[in-house]
């Protein structure tokens, strides 16, 4: 069978985004090259023609999802000044706090990319600032910029180790009155 000039290019786009989800969901270091391959329909024999390693699909994993994550917190530059109170809002949602495949890459994975190399962490951090920038012009003070991404990747956090969806409901209600008590701009942060 003949294959498209774009099959490996759309195969590799396939592997990527399933295994950002598994990792997100279960852990990158816990997941076998086998089961991010089947995810796909494919063998893990095949996994070598897309990378070359586990940690490269790591690398680009980080890559792709801290993108994802730095835009999702820092949103769109022509939004409204109550932008930051949004972006509150989603991020300390119970459905962000239940479906971390589908969410930031930092509550997830921050462990592991803490333990990665000065290449992987670099990529977080052009994200990080990314955020930070956008939020600290929306808020104008630096200072609340970075701590209410440490807020948020924090509580959700807290959030996910819970049982109890009582809880972790409590946990994300008491995160964002805080939020809109401390943040400029963020005082419409309720919900």
């Amino acid at each position: 069978m003949r294959y498209t000039k774009t099959h490996k290019e759309e195969t590799r786009k396939k592997l990527l985004d399933a295994s950002s989800a598994i990792a997100k969901k279960g852990g990158f270091s816990s997941t076998g090259v086998d089961a991010l391959m089947s995810s796909i329909g494919l063998t893990g024999g095949a996994f070598y023609s897309h990378f070359g390693s586990k940690q490269e699909l790591f690398e680009a994993i980080v890559e792709l999802e801290m993108q994802k994550s730095s835009d999702m917190m820092a949103g769109d530059k022509e939004s409204p000044e109550n932008h930051v109170a949004k972006c509150v809002r989603d991020y300390l949602s119970s459905f962000h706090a239940v479906t971390p495949e589908v969410g930031c890459i930092l509550p997830t994975l921050g462990a592991e990319i803490a333990r990665a190399g000065p290449e992987v962490r670099q990529q977080v951090e052009r994200g990080l600032k990314h955020t930070q920038q956008s939020w600290s012009a929306r808020t104008g003070d630096s200072d609340a910029a970075w701590a209410l991404i440490a807020q948020l990747v924090g509580a959700l956090v807290l959030a996910r180790t819970v049982e109890s969806e009582k809880t972790r409901k409590e946990i994300l209600a008491a995160s964002r009155r805080f939020l809109g008590k401390t943040i400029p701009t963020a005082a419409e942060s309720k919900g």
